[in-house]
């Protein structure tokens, strides 16, 4: 673990992003952007494995509660990493620069001084000043425009002990959650709940998570990838630059997650921008679980849940096969529950049908509800496969495939769901040209 330190406003994120060369944390010249540690994967060249490098949040000399807790996760991840990168500005020293040097000289042996911002080898000679820090190993950088970056790259791989160091198995069978919602419904709380640590900031003040939060851990055996996201709001009010910048890592983090668990305050219900969610994550074939969170809060009411359920699949027409669950992420109820779907929804996603019994479904399909009669002509179903997993989606060869209307693909969909082990996930159903029959077919 390599992690980048430093006051706010240095060049923490930009440096984090050229050295993974993708905008993963978000840079903005507010200073306090980043306030969870983020964490990426790199590949150095010359390294045989990937490090994690860990961009972390500043620390102010004026602080309220928030940049107390903010400081406080900093010098966690400062503590457990293998080697810290200490960043400063090549002319700019601030009293923030010196109070923060002067907590880092315990890890003095494990750091590497950083000047970033030096442009030029015309701003080499301000940054020498730097030399009086005292620490062994110094470059100069400028994470902005890319300069000395390969030499830094070198540097960081000379310093670290890779002899403990042990390679993952390329293939993942993690269960990858996106824990996603309005701002301040309980992700946070949740994504602490289930890594038992406060990897998240928990704060009342909404907007708190700002970057995608990740961590990893085991339940029953299974293991898991959990990505508490920045909470989306309503586009009238995303008026700060950063907080755009939170809504789109949100979104992009669906293309990395099996799983979405769209938490929704039960006291509050539900808004437009949940079933923005839905269809984003829908759209991109995502399974979805709504987790009616700070249930532990409302009216002890008989069949209060069934009742929330049922308004929920009404207001989700289309989302019917989704599992409801009612949540506590403060207290932990509902967790086994959600993590156990979440295994479900994963197995699912993952399932391939043999296209032998998938043809001979299509059949009895068929047989039992004929394709409707057209005012123009008939089209007849040949054959079907599988063409993915994860997301799931299929390809059935029609006659006459632009004919075949919505109720009829919609009662195909709904029959793969229920029959072939797909009960509650999105399935993505293709109409495709073909005068072949199944038999045919089948000897090709």
């Amino acid at each position: 673990m390599v992690a980048i330190a430093g006051r706010p406003n240095v060049g923490k994120s930009t440096l984090f992003n050229r050295l993974l060369r993708s905008r993963r944390a978000i840079v903005d010249p507010t200073p306090g952007v980043t306030r969870d540690p983020i964490e990426g994967e790199w590949l150095p060249d010359g390294a045989d494995m990937p490090v994690t490098l860990v961009d972390t949040g500043g620390l102010k000399l004026e602080r309220d509660d928030m940049d107390d807790r903010v400081a406080k996760k900093s010098w966690e991840r400062v503590a457990s990493a293998d080697l810290v990168l200490f960043l400063l500005d090549a002319v700019d020293i601030t009293p923030e620069d010196e109070e923060f040097a002067s907590m880092l000289r315990r890890y003095a042996s494990k750091t590497v001084l950083v000047v970033n911002k030096a442009d030029s080898p015309e701003r080499d000679a301000a940054a020498w000043a730097h030399a009086s820090w005292g620490y062994k190993d110094m470059v100069f950088i400028s994470a902005e425009h890319g300069r000395n970056i390969d030499e830094l790259a070198a540097l960081i791989v000379s310093r670290l002990d890779w002899s403990g160091a042990v390679a993952e198995d390329e293939e993942h069978d993690d269960v990858r959650l996106a824990i996603m919602g309005k701002p301040n419904v309980g992700k946070s709380t949740l994504l602490n709940r289930l890594l038992g640590e406060e990897r998240s900031i928990v704060s009342d003040m909404p907007g708190t998570t700002r970057d995608v939060v990740e961590g990893r851990f085991e339940w029953r055996g299974r293991a898991f990838t959990v990505l508490d996201t920045a909470g989306m709001r309503r586009k009238a009010k995303v008026t700060e630059a950063v907080e755009y910048y939170s809504v789109n890592r949100a979104v992009k983090t669906l293309d990395r997650a099996d799983v979405v668990v769209l938490m929704i305050d039960a006291s509050e219900g539900l808004s437009d921008q949940d079933k923005k969610i839905v269809k984003l994550a829908t759209d991109k074939g995502r399974a979805v679980m709504f987790a009616l969170n700070k249930w532990d809060e409302m009216p002890k009411i008989k069949n209060a849940f069934e009742a929330a359920r049922d308004k929920l699949q009404y207001f989700f027409a289309q989302m019917a096969y989704a599992p409801v669950l009612p949540l506590s992420a403060k207290n932990g109820e509902g967790v086994d529950k959600l993590l156990k779907t979440a295994v479900e929804l994963f197995d699912q996603l993952n399932t391939r049908v043999e296209t032998s019994r998938l043809n001979k479904a299509v059949r009895e399909w068929v047989e039992s509800t004929p394709p409707p009669a057209h005012p123009r002509a008939r089209f007849k179903l040949r054959y079907a496969v599988q063409t993915g997993v994860n997301p799931v989606s299929f390809a059935i060869f029609a006659t006459k495939p632009e004919i075949v209307g919505e109720s009829y693909r919609s009662y195909l969909k709904n029959r793969i769901r229920s029959d072939l082990g797909f009960k509650n996930v999105p399935i993505e159903l293709e109409l495709r040209a073909s005068r072949k029959r199944f038999e045919d077919l089948e000897k090709d």
